[in-house]
């Protein structure tokens, strides 16, 4: 086996092959993670269940992404890059042929985190062997065509699983991983060259038990606190035992000899500011990427297709814009465009709050989709080079990993504890318009009852008409409430965001 640190003979003629088997693997990742969203209220309506199986839907998968990514890197270094990554492909296969036959939601959620588990093993595997496999000439150009893959994957697969969805069945957003990963499989074995590190490496075992403990009892007890209620010793004691564990895993990281989170890169200013930037500003695209679909399709009642191509100005943006904000930092420093890009992301989230229920995509959701993409533009490449240059150059693998980890464990938090909100904000405000329209009391008991369904909330059968519209009327309405109220706390992390740039970020990108 070679060392990752070197290429192989005959790597040029190896490159395309390397390429078509990295963005193949990585685009079924990319892909999921956006089509699911989409998904979402078809999931709902074909399967049952209330918001917070929802949230589980999404969050089995991230749980485990964000807590053993940093673990799949260390393991392809020491045990084969091509050999881990292959079987992350494989579990994801399988997996994603498991969501698709799904029964009931239960099960969906198991096949979902088992997706999770190879998505950790797939996607810091795709890098990996682009780096191990080819020269440093070839190196930039070929993350660069990687890059611009993944973005256009990324930006087509709401649309493709927005077609399947309204066309076939929300079960064909996860069959078609399956002759993806095929090909990936085939052509990994046939074309790619195994490499794995040249002296012998550990792994952090104690730390990503700690680290999966701890972000499941916290993602645990705060989801199911909409279920179960507060005073429940199962919420308030995973809580517990998540805290604690996370406590335990910073003490372990501190010690250990080779950590999967190496705590002595936070003494760098610009890495603490890059890092709590990324998590802020990535909270409130999690959530907002989470509810964004409900609105669209079970309250404003768009299709599948057309919501999720209502992301693309947002996608699109950011893709076309990275070379030239990459430039903003030669220019500026990499202080002022961490200020002023998630600022302009705030005002996209609040333009995202503005539309009630009907009106047209181009004067509704469109300036906010368009706005809050030019924020994420003018953000995403300073604060990758921020992040790679506030490290040493022999560890900037190490700090991308753990920043990519942030954004995720970001996103897997704010489902959590702002799904809280956007549930007691619907039921708040619903539990007053069921009031005003002086229903039996057996009907309100009903529909308060299953408030945490949210806008996928059935009207009672045997109720005339005019009564269901208005009924069906007051639950669009609690749901557009609610999905203000978070935005506005999405505005909020924003303006965090640019004032950890403002306070602790350098204005030259070489100072310590």
């Amino acid at each position: 086996m070679r060392s990752g640190s070197a290429a192989a003979p005959g790597a040029k003629s190896a490159e395309p092959w390397i390429l078509a088997v990295t963005i193949l693997g990585s685009s079924m990742a990319f892909i999921d993670s956006t089509i699911v969203n989409v998904a979402l209220p078809a999931l709902q309506k074909s399967l049952g269940g209330t918001v917070v199986d929802m949230q589980w839907v999404v969050e089995g998968y991230a749980l485990f992404l964000s807590a053993l990514i940093l673990v799949g890197g260390s393991l392809g270094d020491l045990l084969g890059r091509r050999r881990m990554f292959l079987a992350g492909v494989a579990v994801f296969a399988m997996a994603s042929a498991c969501c698709g036959l799904a029964p009931n939601i239960h099960q969906l959620v198991i096949a979902r985190a088992i997706q999770g588990l190879g998505a950790a093993f797939l996607v810091p595997g795709s890098l990996s062997i682009i780096s191990a496999s080819l020269s440093e000439k070839q190196r930039g150009r070929a993350i660069g065509t990687w890059s611009g893959f993944t973005a256009i994957t990324t930006a087509v697969g709401p649309v493709l699983g927005g077609w399947l969805i309204e066309h076939a069945s929300w079960r064909w957003a996860f069959f078609i991983n399956v002759p993806i990963a095929a090909v990936v499989i085939v052509l990994g074995l046939w074309r790619v060259a195994e490499s794995k590190n040249a002296e012998p490496t550990t792994v952090d075992w104690t730390g990503a038990l700690l680290a999966t403990v701890g972000l499941a009892g916290v993602t645990y007890g705060f989801i199911e606190s909409s279920r179960l209620g507060w005073s429940q010793p199962l919420v308030w004691g995973s809580l517990g035992i998540g805290c604690a564990s996370l406590v335990a895993f910073l003490y372990v990281e501190s010690r250990v000899k080779s950590p999967i989170v190496p705590l002595d890169l936070f003494r760098s200013r610009n890495f603490s500011g890059a890092n709590l930037l990324t998590f802020f500003l990535y909270a409130a695209l999690g959530i907002f990427f989470f509810l964004y679909p409900l609105n669209l399709i079970q309250v404003q009642h768009y299709s599948a297709t057309a919501a999720g191509a209502a992301a693309l100005p947002l996608i699109l943006l950011i893709f076309l814009l990275s070379r030239w904000s990459g430039g903003l930092v030669a220019r500026y420093g990499p202080q002022l465009p961490l200020i002023v890009g998630p600022l302009i992301a705030a005002l996209g989230f609040l333009l995202c709050a503005v539309p009630s229920i009907g009106g047209s995509y181009w004067r509704t959701f469109f300036p906010g989709f368009l706005v809050l993409g030019l924020g994420m533009a003018v953000s995403v490449a300073p604060l990758t080079t921020i992040v790679m240059s506030a490290v040493d150059q022999n560890r900037a693998g190490t700090a991308s990993g753990i920043n990519n980890a942030v954004a995720r464990v970001a996103g897997l938090l704010s489902i959590a504890t702002l799904g809280i909100v956007m549930v007691s904000a619907f039921s708040s405000h619903l539990d007053k318009s069921l009031s005003s329209l002086g229903l039996a009391p057996e009907t309100t008991r009903d529909l308060r009852s299953s408030e945490i369904k949210l806008a996928a909330l059935a009207v009672p059968a045997g109720i005339d008409s005019s009564t269901a519209a208005e009924i069906t009327a007051a639950i669009d309405r609690s749901f557009v409430y609610g999905f203000r109220a978070v935005l506005l706390i999405c505005v909020a992390l924003s303006m965090a965001s640019a004032l950890f740039a403002w306070r602790l970020i350098a204005h030259d990108v070489r100072s310590p």
